[in-house]
């Protein structure tokens, strides 16, 4: 027998050989297309399970864009209607509903705590009959395309550290973000783009400031840091060549460059020194790459229209909005949108209403048009602050006029497309909107169902730092299935 089987290897003619060759050589190249770091190598630093660039399983969503309302949007004006909080208009919050819970320093000094109701009315809409107030319209026109989550919980109680903790999951900086984790675990789908974007805009309420932190690598590879793109006429500043320098010249400085840093990398071993010559490509390949992908003078007249007068404008919400759809679609991994201004302590009724009017029709414009485009399904849509905000007034309250503190105890955020359920309100919380009653959702674990939608298993994606491994969800954090499709 295995006489006859030596016989038929040796038998094997050269028509057969190169068929069974170009067989091969076929699916790899197919596997390369599809999967553009497919034959790159592991590069995992702790026990990953895994190779980088290919996600754990079946991803529901390739990309994400993170639309965060920066300074926190109050649940109760916005997602979370509480009728009872208009009929005890201006009495005290009752202690069996605060608990002993722990304040801020703006409002532990005050003797009162005059509960008042939102300023806006509410309705219903869609199938799922989700109450949403009347200062966001839009949104209202794309229910049963988003998932609204009203149980969202964090430990934070501050802007920075809460801030920091939805970016990072750590309340301390140093740590790496949510688009650095996903660049490093997925990689980028555009080799002359950034897989990491960040885009800023300023409302015109009381504005909580951002910094690079929140978009900082850690101590993940430097090439994993989110790249800034700024409003004026270089998107990027500092990437276009010096007067009198062709392409050529660069390109031949580029690989005397690239050499001599490889010499350097011999000597040390220093992985920065790899990441310092990645980068240096990246730059040289973004020249010709960034103007045509945020150039927006080709986007037709109904667009901006459908967006609002506003995404006319550089660097305002809505012309962002534009922006990251434009970005995603070029392959950005992860565009993250900060919106600054959510901080109403005082003069709520007004300065709300202006930021509502800032932000409402782009993030709806922006989910109407991806799925027109056939790009929701695949794209993941977050809005949302970084904790909410009290049901009873900040200082003084009158008729006209109230503040709201902050809330880390209970509040909403929505999600659309790649692979979330749709036309869904998930969990609740009691009738005075200060404690959660149904189906909470901590920020480790919304965290762990955003990696999961990207194929990634949260405790798997790690990097081994200063002697232990590190993930975005630290050592919590449950995947949330009612959410997914």
């Amino acid at each position: 027998m295995e006489k006859e089987i030596l016989d038929h290897r040796l038998h094997i003619n050269r028509r057969h050989f190169l068929s069974k060759l170009s067989l091969g050589l076929g699916s790899a190249a197919l596997g390369s297309l599809m999967i553009p770091d497919l034959f790159r190598g592991n590069e995992l630093s702790g026990d990953g399970g895994g190779q980088l660039g290919i996600p754990h399983f079946a991803p529901k969503a390739k990309r994400v864009i993170y639309l965060f309302q920066n300074g926190a949007p109050s649940q109760l004006e916005s997602f979370d209607y509480k009728p009872k909080l208009r009929e005890m208009w201006g009495e005290e919050l009752p202690e069996s509903i605060r608990m002993g819970q722990r304040l801020t320093g703006m409002t532990s000094s005050q003797n009162s705590f005059p509960l008042v109701g939102s300023f806006s009315d509410f309705q219903q809409y869609g199938e799922a009959r989700a109450w949403i107030s009347d200062l966001f319209p839009h949104t209202a026109g794309i229910v049963d395309d988003i998932c609204i989550i009203k149980s969202m919980h964090t430990e934070a109680i501050n802007h920075d550290p809460a801030l920091t903790f939805f970016q990072t999951g750590a309340q301390q900086g140093n740590r790496p973000s949510m688009g650095s984790w996903l660049s490093y675990g997925l990689g980028s789908e555009n080799s002359n783009l950034p897989a990491f974007t960040v885009l800023l805009s300023k409302g015109k309420g009381n504005g909580q400031g951002v910094y690079s932190k929140l978009w900082n690598n850690g101590f993940l590879p430097a090439t994993h840091q989110g790249v800034q793109f700024s409003n004026g006429e270089d998107p990027v500043l500092y990437l276009n060549d010096p007067n009198g320098m062709r392409a050529a010249e660069r390109r031949k400085m580029l690989d005397h460059l690239a050499a001599l840093n490889q010499i350097s990398f011999e000597k040390s071993g220093d992985p920065e020194i790899q990441a310092k010559i990645a980068q240096y490509e990246m730059a040289y390949r973004m020249q010709t790459a960034v103007p045509e992908a945020t150039d927006l003078s080709r986007e037709p007249e109904h667009v901006f229209e459908m967006y609002g007068e506003d995404s006319r404008k550089p660097g305002t919400f809505a012309a962002n909005c534009l922006l990251a759809r434009k970005l995603s679609e070029s392959g950005v991994r992860f565009v993250q949108l900060y919106h600054q201004g959510w901080d109403q302590h005082g003069n709520l009724p007004s300065e709300m209403a202006l930021q509502a009017k800032d932000v409402d029709q782009p993030s709806a414009a922006l989910v109407k048009d991806l799925k027109q485009r056939g790009l929701l399904d695949e794209t993941l849509v977050i809005w949302g602050g970084e904790f909410g905000r009290t049901n009873y007034s900040q200082g003084k309250l009158t008729k006209e006029n109230y503040g709201r503190d902050h809330h880390p105890r209970c509040f909403s955020i929505w999600m659309a497309g790649g692979g979330v359920k749709p036309g869904m309100v998930y969990g609740a919380t009691d009738e005075f909107g200060y404690n959660i009653t149904e189906n909470p959702v901590h920020v480790h674990d919304f965290q762990a169902t955003v990696l999961h939608l990207l194929g990634l298993d949260h405790e798997r994606l790690i990097y081994r730092h200063l002697g232990r491994k590190f993930r975005l969800t630290d050592v919590s954090g449950s995947v949330v299935p009612a959410l997914l499709t």
